[in-house]
């Protein structure tokens, strides 16, 4: 029976494990998070490291400048020789035969889902910012003990690890947990807290929903319920066939999973792991209950708006993940490398393709109509065709410059690269049409083709033209190296009006047609200054001040872009008034016509083959 405190269980709650580390709030106020780490069996020189990265988010982040103080013993008397060998690396002369224990602390006070946190309020944290890899060891078990000290002794614990044993937590979730191996002790992210909590189950199996900082007006039961059908819906994406093709379990790969919640002022995220997710949103764009105050007198929940319905993408598209990188992976990534980065050119099928899916399952799961489903199609298209960089860069290029270009976004990122989430995700909806038009099979059918061809483990670019050109009876070697090799317009239209959907083209707004992305808040400030824009050939940069402008008739204060037209009149020509490192310079500027520039818009012309696309029996492969 779970005891009220960990430190009051038997030692038989403590397994002993090649690895093991003690984490406890040290001090909520100074954000520090202590460690134990306990090697049982240390060679005679233990190299030690912290990552440098986290998987799923590739960036080198350098967590091992939030780690502090660190000390190495072998009992009391002993202190053990410690060296640093680079940033994130050290040695340890140690006694063979005798436990080792490294001590440390980590500063956590970065409120992403990359990281750790920790304050009065909320704790987290991810094993790469916590927990030092002991090389030679990563694949034995490994022990986690999370404390409940005085400060935090009313919290509760949310992770995916597993208990040690069936006395190892308490009824809080402190306690000790147990890893297979390192990998799978860093991929199960900790969240500690007075948090809301929920559970539900999807194909059979314990889910639980995790949430922190919701406001009074939280509802609950609704993120439940629509979390469950996002879980069951793609539970029957990647396994309904299973069963008769007799190769893998017809069953979700994780025996249980946690949706880690943390509702914000304004953020937005998610991370991806081994059996759990940590998301991050703006606590406004939460369900909501009915408002007791309104004149109505129903209790029906209050209508679903863009910010929930981009939330539940977001649940859906790290749900995904769940298959599609997290065992169907890249070859690449057989075994993570944490000290360095680590390339792929297939970030635009292992993102891009789960962009494609994640709002198509929402529609599956019966959260959207296929109007709702159109507008959402519809404004990632516009995404990339107002990127500059989509004809510049292939998306297989963007996947290997995620590093340098995707996660260090600056001024110039729209004009030299473009995004393999978004344009990813057209890439697989021209697969998708495509191969839905020539009748034979669906990118449905190639992704459960593949999950069971690569036995849910290592895939490469081969896998995927293979098992295209098995399914649907043809090579696909020409549009793999258009749409993912090439920089060339993708054949979207075409494919749109083959299954029911009208493109529209309407005249862009001046933002776009001059190539700009401003900020407004206070006055216009310029962000971005497109490739080949009007703004551009002006002499725009980012940084400056739109303070006004000069026409023929008159000066003009301008404090909203959209403002130009009504100053300039049957002008087109004018000179722009800007300020730029407090001097104040004169640009001359034409405005483009209406016509130069369009946007598009989608509208359902075929109501039957647009069914026959998104409608949740549409995933039965042909």
């Amino acid at each position: 029976m779970p005891r009220s405190a960990p430190s009051s269980k038997s030692s038989s709650s403590a397994p002993v494990t090649a690895v093991s580390y003690r984490v406890e709030a040290a001090d909520l106020h100074a954000h520090l998070f202590r460690v134990s780490l306990t090697i049982a069996q240390p060679a005679a020189l233990q190299r030690v490291s912290l990552p440098v990265w986290i998987p799923g988010s590739y960036l080198v982040r350098e967590f091992s400048k939030n780690l502090q103080n660190l000390q190495a013993h072998q009992s009391r008397r002993r202190i053990a020789n410690l060296q640093q060998v680079d940033k994130n690396t050290w040695d340890v002369e140690a006694v063979p035969g005798k436990p080792l224990v490294l001590s440390y602390e980590v500063y956590a006070l970065d409120n992403s889902v990359r990281t750790a946190w920790l304050d009065s309020a909320r704790g987290f944290f991810n094993g790469t910012s916590l927990c030092l890899r002991v090389h030679g060891q990563e694949d034995l078990p490994h022990g986690l003990e999370v404390v409940a000290t005085k400060a935090i002794a009313q919290w509760s614990v949310a992770t995916g690890l597993a208990p040690a044993n069936t006395d190892a937590v308490d009824t809080k979730g402190f306690g000790h947990y147990l890893a297979d191996n390192y990998d799978q002790l860093v991929d199960c992210p900790v969240e500690m807290g007075r948090f809301w909590s929920g559970d539900f189950k999807a194909g059979g199996v314990p889910h639980r929903f995790v949430v922190a900082g919701a406001p009074p007006s939280f509802d609950g039961a609704r993120l439940l319920a629509d979390t469950q059908a996002i879980c069951e819906a793609e539970i029957r994406f990647w396994h309904q066939q299973q069963e008769a093709a007799g190769k893998l379990a017809r069953k979700p790969p994780h025996a249980r999973y946690v949706f880690m919640l943390n509702a914000v002022d304004d953020g937005y995220g998610g991370l991806e792991h081994h059996n759990s997710t940590a998301l991050i949103c703006n606590r406004r764009d939460l369900p909501r209950l009915a408002d007791p105050h309104a004149a109505s007198t129903t209790s029906t929940p209050t209508r679903q708006g863009d910010g929930y319905t981009t939330l539940l993408g977001l649940i859906s598209h790290e749900y995904f993940h769940t298959w599609n990188v997290k065992r169907l992976r890249p070859a690449e990534f057989v075994r993570y490398h944490y000290d360095a980065e680590q390339y792929t050119q297939l970030l635009w099928f292992f993102e891009g393709f789960t962009s494609y899916y994640d709002d198509l399952l929402l529609r599956r799961a019966g959260l959207l109509d296929n109007a709702a489903y159109l507008k959402l199609l519809n404004k990632t298209i516009n995404q990339v065709m107002q990127t500059p960089g989509r004809l510049l860069q292939s998306v297989a290029e963007a996947s290997m410059d995620a590093w340098v270009k995707y996660y260090r976004q600056d001024e110039n990122t729209p004009n030299a690269t473009v995004s393999y989430y978004t344009k990813g995700a057209l890439v697989a909806l021209c697969f998708d049409l495509t191969l839905r038009g020539e009748g034979r099979t669906t990118l449905d059918a190639v992704m459960r083709a593949l999950w069971v061809r690569c036995q849910a483990g290592p895939m490469s670019e081969a896998d995927f033209a293979a098992v295209l050109a098995e399914l649907s009876g043809r090579s696909f070697d020409a549009e793999i190296e258009a749409w993912v090799h090439g920089k060339g317009e993708l054949p979207l239209k075409d494919l749109l009006a083959g299954h029911g959907v009208k493109v529209h083209e309407d005249a862009a707004q001046l933002a776009q047609r001059l190539g700009l992305r401003v900020n407004e808040s206070q006055g216009v400030s310029v962000k971005m200054v497109l490739r080949g824009g009007a703004a551009e050939q002006a002499g725009f940069a980012a940084g400056d001040e739109l303070l006004g402008i000069e026409t023929p008739t008159g000066g003009w204060r301008i404090s909203k872009l959209d403002d130009l037209p009504l100053y300039a009149g049957n002008s087109r020509s004018l000179t722009a008034l800007v300020a730029r490192d407090r001097r104040l310079l004169k640009l001359l500027l034409t405005l483009p016509a209406a016509a130069g520039s369009t946007t598009w818009r989608l509208s359902i012309d075929n109501a039957r083959a647009v069914s026959a696309w998104l409608e949740p029996e549409a995933i039965t492969a042909r």
